[in-house]
């Protein structure tokens, strides 16, 4: 999810109505982008240990996002929208983000993350519920199905990793679905200061992580790493993860979390192109019915 967020801020009165081509953009990057960095992620851990290499990816996305939107005028946000930043970046990028790169690291295959992080979206939604926004008929229609896809779609794989990968990879989705619906209702900063504040405070934690798990490099990285290490900083992060804050703020938690049904599609196709893997017609008709869970999600935006 490796990831797996734009803001998980509430809208405010001085932003202008969500504009329909951001949000198809947004939901562009979301599918594709992130759905890629699986694979990318699992080729940075070739040359970096799982969260030095999570906190120096958000610590210069962050950083990076933060210094650009001061040079345009944006002010520093204030003591307490740092605090909502620090709370949601942990939620999303320390525990969401930093299980599935630990999960990946122990060996877990970058597919199998990936459709296991698809349950995240039933986890939005049922903290949706509980925050007092209950999905629509067609939302929840689309979230059974989306579920069941990403079931299907699972049977016959070998998670790996031991007890601890999956753990992290449970632990992963409900802490990123509960951290986008709770941070909705926080003072989060205006706009796209939303991400970088938690960037900037996930990359720090992770870092910190880092030091006190031990974590060593290991030689010089390999140059398939480390270009996988700046694609995930500057689309992983920088891009898809503004996006994904984008449609929090704009969009209902189910079209907003329902990338996590598309990415473990992407994931598998990516795995056909570059690991010479095969399709069964079992992945078709579970794919078919992830795409479908997309469609009535969208028309439940509203």
């Amino acid at each position: 999810m490796s990831s797996m967020p734009a803001s998980v801020a509430r809208p405010e009165a001085s932003e202008q109505a969500p504009h329909r081509g951001w949000l198809l953009f947004s939901l562009f990057a979301l599918y594709v982008i992130w759905g890629s960095t699986y694979l990318a992620m699992r080729f940075a851990l070739t040359g970096f240990p799982p969260f030095r290499m999570a906190g120096l990816r958000f610590l210069l996305a962050g950083g990076m996002l933060f210094v650009g939107l001061r040079l345009r005028g944006q002010p520093v946000p204030g003591a307490r929208q740092w605090g909502a930043g620090a709370a949601t970046g942990f939620l999303l990028l320390v525990v969401g983000n930093g299980g599935i790169a630990f999960a990946q690291n122990l060996g877990v295959p970058s597919g199998v993350a990936a459709l296991v992080v698809g349950s995240m979206p039933l986890w939005a939604a049922i903290f949706g519920a509980a925050f007092g926004q209950r999905p629509g008929r067609a939302e929840l229609a689309g979230l059974v199905l989306g579920f069941a896809g990403v079931a299907l779609l699972n049977l016959g794989g070998d998670m790996g990793g031991g007890g601890a990968a999956a753990l992290a990879l449970l632990v992963a989705p409900l802490s990123w679905a509960f951290g986008s619906v709770w941070g909705r209702r926080l003072p989060m900063p205006v706009g796209l200061m939303a991400p970088a504040t938690q960037m900037l405070c996930a990359g720090v934690m992770m870092l910190g992580v880092s030091a006190v798990l031990g974590e060593r490099m290991v030689g010089t990285p390999p140059l398939r790493a480390v270009v996988s290490f700046v694609y995930l900083v500057l689309f992983g992060s920088l891009v898809a993860f503004s996006a994904y804050a984008y449609l929090l703020r704009n969009a209902r938690p189910a079209l907003a979390t329902s990338y996590a049904y598309v990415n473990p599609a992407v994931a598998v196709l990516l795995g056909v192109v570059f690991a010479g893997e095969t399709l069964g017609p079992l992945t078709w008709g579970a794919m078919a019915a992830i795409l479908f869970s997309v469609m009535l999600l969208a028309r439940g935006k509203r």
